[in-house]
C-alpha cells in the first residue's frame, strides 16, 4: 500500500499534496488531448499529479485519449470520506482500539475529514399515525444509547470528525443537499476535485453532481482514514451515451430500473461508467443522482455524471451562495471538467435511448428484474405458482408494505410532488388503502417535508396513511418494523406468499421484511397506487383502479399527474429557503452523555459496543488442509444473506447469546454492529440463504456438520470446526457478495473460521472487503460452477498457496478431485494486506514499527 504516516490534515482540509495542479498544461505539455479524456478520467489525472506522480499521470492521460483501457495501478486519495452509522460505528470501533494497541494513542487520528450521518438506526416500529415520528425517534434514542454515546466519544476524541446527528436525513441525500461542494480546498487554500470515498455502496449518488465517488468496505476506509491511499487499479472507462428525452409521466425511477437492467445484461461489473450524449441535457440533477444512486445494482464502481450548467443550478436550488457557485465554475472551467465541446473518447460505449423508457418496477427478488406495470401480476405467480389462500383476511399476493423511502427517489422532487397530487387525486375520488398494507413515509431530508407541507400534499399524503415515519433509511435498509396488527400472524399461520413496495434501490428476498418473500421497486407515485389497489394481482395499466359516485371506472392513467403541473408545483414550492441548514442537535440528542479520554473506556458488560478481536495480528495465510465447506452456495447471494441487518430472531444464535445477557429489546443486526460476538453468531444465518449441503430450496441458517453430517445452525458448526483446527473455505456462484458494502459480510466469515472463497464471480466491493479481512477469494475455472466440478460441498478440502502472489494460481484438492482456481487479487496493495492477515493487523504492525524505529 502507499505510505503516508498517520496523522491529522487538520480541521477539515482534505490531505494531498500542496502545489495546484493545472490539467490543461500538463496535457500540452505531454502531448495527449485532455478533451478526448473522460471526465472522470481527468478527475483521476488531478489526483495522480497531486500525489506528485506525473510520470503514470502522463501514462493514464493518453491511454485514456485514445480509448484504451488505463491497465494501471494508482494511489487514490480522496478529498473526504463519508459514513453512515451502521458502517461507521464499527469502523470507529476499530479505530478505538488501535489506540488500545499502540504506545502514543493520540496518534490514532484521521488523515481525511470525515463526516458520519446518523441515519440507518432508526426503524419503522410505528406507521399510519400523526405521532410516528415522535414514536419511532424515541425508541430510536432509547435503544441506541450506547452507540451514540460512543459516537460522541469519537466526534470529541478523532480530529477532523464530524457527526450529523438523528432525525436529519439519509446519508446520500444530506451529502447531495447539504455536504457536496463540487470543488474542495486543500491545503494552503489549493482548490481541488471534491471526492469521495464512502462506506456505503450508494455512495456513488454523488457522481450525479460531478463529484467522483464511490464505496469501498468499512476496512479500506480505516486505511484511508489512517494515511494509506487506496490502490487502484483503474478500470475500464464505459461512455452510456444518453439519447432522447424521458416521455411525460415517466420517472426518473423508471429509468434507472430500465437501465439496470440493460447494464447488468451489458456485464459492467466493477467498471467506471460515465453518461455521455445529448440525452444527459434532458436529465434534472435530480434525475441523475437517482440514476448514480444504483450504480451498485448494476455492478458498476461509478456512474459519472460530468459537471454542467445543471449542476450550478441545482447548487443554487438547494441554497449554495452564488460565490460557491461561481467557484465550481470558473475552477471547472479552467480545468476543463465543466461538461462542454466535443464528447469525450471511450473504448466502449452503451447507447440508451431515454425516450424508450416506460412506467416500470422491479422484482421480484432483484433489482434487475424491470417489469411493466401489466406484468407486475405474471411476475408475482413466479413466486408463488399455486392457487392463492386466504388467512384472517389475507391474501396471498398482498401488499402488506407500502413504503416512500430512500434517497434514491426522495431526492427528487418531481418524484416526491407526483406522489403528493396522486394521493390528492384519490382522496378527492374516496379511495383508501386497505387495512392490511403498512404505509409509510421517510424522507431523505427534512427539506421534503417542507415542501410537501407548503403545497398542500402532505396532508393528502397522510390522509391514506403516509406519514412521516422518520428521517432515516428505514424500510428501504430493512427496518421496516412490525407488520400491521393480526397481518404477520396471518402470514405465519398459513404460510402466505406477502409482498412490499418501496420507493428504494434493493428488494432482495426478505430484506424488507423476513415474513416478506415478494419485494418491488418503483416510484413514490406508483407505490401509492399500489398500496390502493393493496395486491400485486392488480393489473392497473387494464383494471380501473376505482369507481367515481355514478359508478364510473376509472384508471390509473386518469390519476396520474401532468409535467406542466409538476414543474408549476416545483417552481413554487421547492426553494433554495427550504434546504436551510438544521444546525442544532435535536435536545434528545443533546442529552445524550459523552465519555472522556484519549482511549474509549470499554464496557465490559455492553452487548453494542466491544472492543474486536480480529485487530490482532492472525497467522499468516498459508496453504490450507484437511479444510471443509461452511456453506455451498449458489448465485446472487448478497451480503444481506451473508450478514443480515435488520430483525434479530429470538431463536437465532445471536437472539440466544443476546438473552442469555439479559437483553431483551434486540435492536437489529445492523445496530449491534459494535459487537463481533452478536455479528458472529449472524452471519450466514438469512432464512432466505439457500445452502446446498441441506439441500435444494433449504438452509437457512443452518449447514452440515462433516464429516459426520449432523445439521446445525452454522456458527454451532463453526464452533465445532474450531475446536478441532479445521480450517473452512465456502463455495458459491456467480455474483457472490452483490448488494451492500457492509464489511461485516467478511468480517462475520472470518470470525467464523472461513478463510477461503471459492465462486464463479464476486462483486467489487465485497471481494475487496475478503481481501481486507485476510479472507482469499478464488475464482473457478472460467464458465465453470462447483458443481460442474462434481464437488458436492462434502469433500475434504487442500489448497496449495505455495507462490499464489507470485502465479495467481492455487491448485485445489478435494477427495479425489483436484482443479486450478485463481486469486482475485489486483493489487500489490491487496496482497500485503491479505498476507498479513488483514488491513487491522497490517496497521497495527506499522505503527508499531514506526513507534519502534523513534
Amino acid at each position: 500500500m502507499t505510505d503516508r504516516a498517520p496523522g491529522t490534515a487538520g480541521p477539515r482540509g482534505p490531505a494531498g499534496g500542496n502545489a495546484p495542479v493545472d490539467l490543461p498544461a500538463f496535457a500540452a505539455d505531454h502531448g495527449f488531448d485532455l478533451g478526448a479524456v473522460p471526465y472522470s478520467g481527468r478527475v483521476l489525472l488531478e489526483s495522480l499529479l497531486r500525489s506528485g506522480d506525473p510520470e503514470r499521470a502522463a501514462l493514464l492521460g493518453k491511454r485514456l485519449a485514445r480509448g484504451e483501457e488505463p491497465g494501471l495501478e494508482m494511489p487514490f486519495r480522496p478529498a473526504r470520506i463519508l459514513v453512515q452509522d451502521y458502517t461507521g460505528i464499527p469502523l470507529l470501533v476499530d479505530l478505538a482500539v488501535l489506540r488500545d494497541r499502540v504506545a502514543e494513542p493520540d496518534r490514532v487520528n484521521p488523515a481525511l475529514p470525515i463526516d458520519v450521518v446518523v441515519d440507518h438506526s432508526v426503524q419503522t416500529d410505528w406507521a399510519g399515525r400523526p405521532d410516528a415520528l415522535a414514536l419511532n425517534e424515541a425508541l430510536e434514542m432509547e435503544r441506541n444509547q450506547e452507540r451514540y454515546a460512543f459516537l460522541k466519544w469519537a466526534e470529541r476524541s478523532f480530529e477532523g470528525l464530524r457527526v450529523t446527528p438523528p432525525g436529519r436525513g439519509i446519508v446520500h441525500q444530506v451529502n447531495l443537499e447539504q455536504l457536496a461542494t463540487i470543488v474542495a480546498e486543500g491545503p494552503d487554500g489549493i482548490l481541488l476535485p471534491d471526492t469521495v470515498i464512502g462506506t456505503d455502496s450508494h455512495t456513488t449518488m454523488v457522481n450525479g453532481l460531478g463529484v467522483l465517488g464511490w464505496g469501498v468496505g468499512g476496512l479500506e476506509a480505516e486505511a484511508q482514514m489512517l494515511g494509506l491511499a487506496q490502490p487502484l487499479r483503474v478500470p475500464e472507462i464505459v461512455g452510456v451515451r444518453l439519447t432522447g428525452a424521458v416521455s411525460p409521466g415517466t420517472s426518473s425511477t423508471d429509468v434507472v430500473l430500465t437501465l439496470t437492467r440493460r447494464l447488468r445484461e451489458e456485464n459492467v461489473r466493477a467498471l467506471m461508467l460515465e453518461f455521455t450524449g445529448p440525452g444527459v441535457a434532458e436529465l434534472t440533477a435530480a434525475d441523475r443522482c437517482t440514476i448514480a444512486n444504483m450504480a451498485p445494482e448494476y455492478g458498476a464502481m461509478t456512474a459519472f455524471f460530468p459537471v454542467d450548467e445543471e449542476t450550478l443550478d441545482y447548487l443554487r436550488r438547494t441554497g449554495r451562495s452564488e460565490t460557491a457557485v461561481a467557484r465550481v465554475r470558473d475552477y471547472c472551467r479552467r480545468q476543463r471538467l465543466l461538461r462542454e465541446g466535443a464528447e469525450p473518447v471511450f473504448g466502449r460505449t452503451i447507447d440508451f435511448d431515454l425516450a424508450a423508457v416506460g412506467p416500470s418496477l422491479a422484482g421480484p427478488s432483484r433489482p434487475d428484474q424491470r417489469i411493466s406495470l401489466g406484468e407486475l401480476p405474471a411476475s408475482f405467480a413466479a413466486v408463488h405458482p399455486g392457487e392463492v389462500r386466504t388467512e384472517d383476511g389475507v391474501r396471498d399476493g398482498d401488499l402488506v408494505i407500502a413504503s416512500i423511502t430512500s434517497c434514491t427517489s426522495t431526492s427528487n422532487p418531481k418524484s416526491m410532488l407526483a406522489a403528493g397530487l396522486l394521493a390528492r387525486r384519490a382522496v378527492e375520488r374516496g379511495l383508501t388503502v386497505p387495512a392490511h398494507v403498512k404505509t409509510s413515509l421517510s424522507p431523505g431530508s427534512r427539506a421534503v417535508t417542507r415542501y410537501l407541507r407548503d403545497s398542500g400534499l402532505l396532508a393528502d399524503l397522510e390522509t391514506l396513511g403516509f406519514h412521516v415515519a422518520g428521517y432515516g433509511c428505514m424500510t428501504c435498509n430493512g427496518g421496516s418494523g412490525p407488520l400491521n396488527p393480526g397481518v404477520g400472524a396471518a402470514v405465519d399461520r398459513a404460510g402466505l406468499t406477502v409482498a412490499a413496495v418501496l420507493s428504494g434501490n434493493r428488494n432482495f428476498e426478505a430484506r424488507v421484511h423476513p415474513q416478506v418473500r415478494a419485494g418491488y421497486l418503483a416510484s413514490p407515485a406508483l407505490v401509492v397506487a399500489l398500496a390502493l389497489a393493496g395486491s400485486v394481482h392488480a393489473d392497473l395499466e387494464n383494471e380501473p383502479l376505482g369507481t367515481d359516485p355514478e359508478g364510473n371506472p376509472f384508471h390509473l392513467r386518469d390519476l396520474w399527474p401532468h409535467s406542466s403541473e409538476l414543474q408549476q408545483l416545483e417552481d413554487a414550492f421547492v426553494t433554495p429557503e427550504v434546504f436551510a441548514r438544521d444546525e442544532e442537535p435535536g435536545p434528545s440528542w443533546d442529552a445524550v452523555p459523552v465519555p472522556r479520554g484519549t482511549v474509549f473506556p470499554w464496557d465490559e458488560n455492553s452487548t453494542y459496543i466491544k472492543p474486536p478481536t480480529y485487530v490482532d495480528p492472525a497467522p499468516a495465510l498459508g496453504s490450507l488442509t484437511g479444510a471443509r465447506a461452511l456453506l455451498a452456495l449458489g448465485d446472487d447471494v448478497s451480503t444481506d444473506h451473508i450478514s443480515p441487518v435488520g430483525a434479530i430472531p429470538a431463536d437465532s444464535p445471536a437472539g440466544r447469546h443476546l438473552m442469555e445477557h439479559g437483553v431483551r429489546d434486540f435492536n437489529s443486526y445492523g445496530s449491534r454492529r459494535g459487537n463481533h460476538e452478536v455479528m458472529a453468531r449472524g452471519a450466514f444465518s438469512n432464512p432466505r440463504l439457500r445452502n446446498r449441503l441441506v439441500g435444494e430450496g433449504e438452509g437457512g441458517g443452518t449447514t452440515l456438520h462433516l464429516p459426520d453430517g449432523e445439521r446445525l445452525p452454522v456458527f454451532e458448526a463453526a464452533e465445532r470446526y474450531a475446536a478441532t483446527r479445521t480450517p473452512l473455505i465456502v463455495l458459491a456462484g456467480r455474483s457472490y457478495g452483490m448488494g451492500s458494502s457492509r464489511d461485516w459480510a467478511a468480517k462475520g466469515p472470518w470470525l467464523l473460521g472461513v478463510r477461503a472463497v471459492l465462486a464463479e464471480s464476486f462483486e467489487r466491493i465485497h471481494r475487496a472487503n475478503l481481501c481486507a479481512m485476510g479472507i482469499l477469494p478464488l475464482l473457478l475455472p472460467e464458465g465453470q460452477g462447483w458443481a460442474d466440478l462434481g464437488l458436492t460441498g462434502r469433500e475434504e478440502f487442500s489448497l496449495d498457496l505455495d507462490g499464489v502472489r507470485e502465479t495467481g494460481g492455487v491448485r485445489v484438492g478435494a477427495d479425489a478431485t483436484s482443479f486450478t482456481v485463481r486469486a482475485d487479487v489486483q493489487s500489490a496493495g491487496e496482497w500485503e494486506v491479505l498476507l498479513a492477515g488483514g488491513t487491522l493487523p497490517y496497521l497495527l504492525g506499522r505503527m508499531r514499527a514506526e513507534e519502534g524505529g523513534r
